[in-house]
């Protein structure tokens, strides 16, 4: 039943946007990550053209980026074919590759080898990581991208503590995972659909994130895969995205005994629509519903009623009185006011009563978060020199619910802010590249709230919110009031652009201190490094 419903979205949406529009769909996906897309800012933040840049990932193939990514891809190549074949395969080429007029197939092996040392608790840290990727595209409409990770390691008291207590590497997989070492696993996939310039279709084990900064109130990439459909198309100035995603929530209690039937599942339908007004503002419109899979009272499955992309997903969830569902709502907004400088913006507002939220008596349901930063390229006119400045908080219990198979997460890990909720944090980073040497800085403040024993001040969003300390008086940072200080610099030589392999030396400073701990941790890491993701190890 869901297919055929899936297969009449599929049709709906071809017939919708298969007419005159301005700006096309492109079809091949770059993985996320945060130091490649950097580099990519000269065309994403241009003036003279307008670019959906809050919608990520985004494709190489796109107009705008397609000669800038191409560069990026070709650096050093020997256009003579004088260097030896493995000279090419170690810092040009794809292991494998094999294209025609019809096709394109790729294949590399991708290696995470890291050595370091935590010199303020004398740990010795190791990461051993075996991988493969393979992509490619048919013809101009379909493509597929495939990686895989075998990984072993062992990490910092703060990492490691943190995989201990959520059972799942961050932003990675589970596995087997131990007190002190770990093997887990980790696999990303994309089959990417054109029909038609204008609209897109891709289903995925992967990430989405949505916004213009490092971080993201809305939707980001810091939890684990999960499995979506998602479609995309352009009209005009105006970009649609919508996302169909089932989850896992392995800390959820659960229905039943048997081992048959694994972790409990949830449902996410996101829809977002990013409006270019001009070639400098836009803005965007998110709305999210997550709900769960089943319950005691027995199986829900897919809500078709989620499915419709063209209306407000509040009336449908409010028109069950009794929905468990939960809805959030978000607005971005972009302004590049230089040629090369723009600011940014998000707001999510997670539940809002109109006549507390403006009686400033720390009303605990009035839950949101903001976000507000500026970032740009070319600083002091040095080329490829980029930078990020960056303010993110969120109210006591925003992203929580009564029941936390809906709230906002995916596999024990928020689905926007890693930190949760209940929050201020100050980050900036500085971002450069020259010729094969990329370089990057990053320094972090953040305040929260850290919960005592069966109490509830709001961080954490996997507790009922029911279970909150108080209705009136919440204030962001309540509770056992923690500083969060991080320094981190990274240096990578670049061997081969085509699968990002490079050597790395990175340093990080971290310092998380209260009332009752001093924690310290200054990590020295050095490795030979390869593929594009984003694993966050700053929080």
């Amino acid at each position: 039943m869901i297919k055929k419903k899936l297969l009449l979205v599929f049709a709906l949406s071809v017939f919708i946007f298969n007419v005159q529009a301005q700006i096309s769909t492109p079809n091949q996906n770059i993985p996320l990550d945060y130091q490649f897309y950097q580099k990519l800012n000269r065309s994403v933040y241009d003036t003279k053209n307008k670019f959906h840049s809050s919608i990520r990932g985004f494709y190489s193939d796109d107009s705008l980026l397609e000669k800038q990514y191409d560069s990026l891809m070709r650096y050093g190549t020997d256009t003579l074919n004088r260097r030896s074949w493995v000279h090419r395969k170690l810092f040009q080429e794809h292991l494998i590759q094999v294209e025609n007029e019809e096709y394109r197939v790729y294949a590399d092996f991708l290696p995470d080898f890291q050595i370091g040392r935590d010199f303020q608790t004398n740990r010795t840290t190791w990461l051993n990581t075996r991988g493969f990727q393979v992509g490619g595209n048919i013809g101009k409409t379909f493509s597929f991208y495939l990686n895989g990770f075998e990984d072993q390691g062992k990490f910092p008291n703060y990492i490691n503590d943190f995989i201990v207590k959520n059972q799942v590497v961050p932003g990675q997989s589970f596995g087997k995972l131990g007190t002190d070492k770990q093997d887990w696993t980790y696999v990303t996939a994309l089959l990417s659909y054109t029909p038609s310039k204008y609209v897109n279709f891709a289903l995925g084990y992967d990430k989405n994130f949505i916004g213009d900064g490092y971080r993201s109130v809305l939707l980001s990439d810091v939890a684990s895969n999960y499995s979506f459909f998602r479609i995309r198309a352009s009209l005009g100035s105006v970009q649609y995205q919508t996302i169909f995603a089932y989850m896992l929530d392995p800390g959820a209690p659960k229905l039943t005994t048997d081992r048959r039937l694994g972790d409990r599942g949830k449902w996410m339908a996101a829809h977002y629509v990013d409006w270019n007004v001009t070639n400098r503002l836009s803005l965007g419109f998110f709305q999210a519903v997550t709900w769960a899979d089943a319950e005691v009272e027995g199986k829900r499955g897919f809500d078709f009623n989620y499915v419709h992309p063209f209306i407000f997903l509040r009336s449908v969830e409010s028109t069950n009185t009794t929905s468990p569902d939960k809805m959030r709502l978000g607005f971005n907004a972009k302004y590049e006011i230089l040629e090369k400088t723009a600011v940014y913006g998000q707001f999510m507002f997670d539940e809002f009563t109109a006549k507390e939220f403006f009686s400033n008596k720390g009303y605990w349901a009035n839950k949101w978060a903001v976000q507000l930063g500026f970032r740009g390229s070319d600083l002091f006119n040095v080329p490829a020199l980029n930078y990020l400045a960056e303010f993110n908080t969120a109210r006591p219990y925003t992203y929580a619910h009564f029941d936390r198979m809906s709230n906002y997460s995916q596999y024990n890990q928020p689905l926007a802010h890693p930190y949760g909720a209940n929050f201020r944090e100050t980050l900036g980073l500085l971002n450069y590249s020259f010729k094969r040497f990329d370089f990057q800085g990053q320094l972090l403040y953040a305040n929260y709230g850290l919960d005592g024993a069966g109490e509830n001040y709001g961080k954490d969003i996997f507790k009922n919110y029911n279970t909150r300390v108080a209705d009136y008086g919440n204030h962001i940072g309540q509770g056992l009031s923690t500083d969060l200080y991080i320094i981190q610099g990274k240096i990578a030589y670049l061997l081969n652009p085509k699968y990002n392999l490079k050597l790395e030396l990175a340093g990080t400073y971290r310092q998380e201190k209260n009332s009752k701990w001093n924690n310290k941790t200054n990590w020295v890491t050095f490795g030979l490094r390869s593929s594009f993701r984003n694993i966050y190890y700053d929080f």
